[in-house]
């Protein structure tokens, strides 16, 4: 992850505050029961499958949806719940859509002054100003008389975040910003639109279903499933500790190993040997241990507890899956070279501490 910026005054003030949220359509509960934060200044993103609610949250911090119950809380202002609803254009709320929603018949410089809203008379007076700042912030200045159809999908999206920025909004949130772009772009334009949201200083929500732009892109991730909110956390103490079995699974590639451990044990033997555990068992009996692939070592010792079932190559990398006596399997992310070959026995070991979790505990 990028560093972000460096704290100024005020960065710790809390600018959306979510409590309690549940949003239903009919038999459905989009939104259950959540709770979250955003601080000036930060990006933050939620992360989650398709329908699991992420989308719904957005909608009802920009005033799209209202709440069944529950409460948001904008720079401190209640816009929805406790007997308030604040209309979504009084909200001062930037949202950029899916696919952008550029207007095609206005060029690039007029989309963007569409979102400083009425022409009044101090407005016609600020607004060639406030255009040309944001097209340079954004790198278009050479392309302000351009419309939509000339440019490029990131192009476009620059244009579209342009126009959620000029009117100096509260928050900007972003729906699955990256969706409409070629793989091969899309880590570009992360790049991109992170380091204009930086330079703007904007206090951003982003979703999406990519753990790779949630993880690349946020200050902190929050991990949605079934309309709850399982962990808000930076990327690394997310990935490195995920709170439940469902996040550890779903927030990079992990194998969960069935173990026995005695309570306040630190380490556990397994069929592929001693494991270390992230924090001590509270209490004996069985747990499931996540392992991630770049845990797993491989090696030819002769004793072979594990075949090489699978491989998949990735050219800068690959991913060989071994099938265990137990029944269990592990995956070892190796360099590109080809050290093993499928069918081949071979002793995996595991390094470093894995988070463990209780078999019966619900995802």
């Amino acid at each position: 992850m990028h560093d972000r910026r460096e704290p100024d005054d005020g960065i710790d003030r809390l600018v959306v505050e979510c409590r309690d949220l549940a949003k239903a359509f009919g038999a459905r509960r989009a939104v259950d029961g959540v709770d979250f934060e955003v601080r000036r200044g930060e990006l933050l993103a939620l992360l989650g499958p398709s329908g699991c609610g992420k989308t719904t949250m957005l909608r009802l911090v920009a005033g799209f949806e209202r709440p069944d119950a529950g409460e948001v809380v904008l720079d401190g202002r209640v816009v929805a719940g406790r007997g308030e609803f604040v209309a979504p254009e009084r909200r001062r709320v930037g949202f950029v859509f899916q696919d952008y929603a550029l207007f095609p018949h206005l060029t690039v410089a007029d989309n963007i002054a569409y979102g400083l809203g009425p022409r009044s008379r101090l407005l016609r007076r600020r607004r060639p100003e406030a255009v040309d700042r944001m097209l340079e912030l954004v790198g278009l200045t050479d392309w302000a008389d351009r419309h939509p159809h000339e440019l490029s999908g990131g192009m476009q999206q620059r244009v579209a975040i342009a126009r959620a920025l000029a009117p100096e909004p509260t928050i900007v949130l972003l729906d699955e910003p990256f969706s409409n772009l070629d793989a091969t772009l899309r880590a570009h334009v992360r790049d991109e639109v992170r380091a204009i949201l930086v330079a703007a200083r904007a206090t951003t929500l982003f979703v999406t279903h990519d753990q790779e732009e949630a993880l690349s892109l946020a200050d902190r991730v929050a991990v949605m499933d079934a309309g709850r909110v399982h962990q808000v956390a930076t990327p690394s103490e997310l990935y490195a500790r995920p709170k439940d079995r469902f996040v550890a699974t779903f927030v990079g590639d992990a194998e969960l190993l069935h173990a026995e451990v005695e309570q306040g044990a630190t380490s556990v033997a397994t069929s592929v040997g001693v494991v270390r555990l992230a924090e001590p068992a509270v209490a004996t009996g069985a747990l499931d241990l996540a392992i991630r692939p770049e845990q797993v070592r491989l090696s030819r010792d002769g004793s072979g507890v594990g075949v090489v079932s699978g491989r998949t190559y990735y050219g800068h990398d690959q991913l060989l899956e071994v099938a265990l006596a137990d029944g269990a399997f592990l995956r070892a992310r190796l360099g590109p070279a080809q050290a093993f070959r499928v069918g081949e026995r071979v002793s995996p070991s595991v390094v470093g501490t894995v988070m463990a979790y209780r078999p019966d505990e619900l995802r």
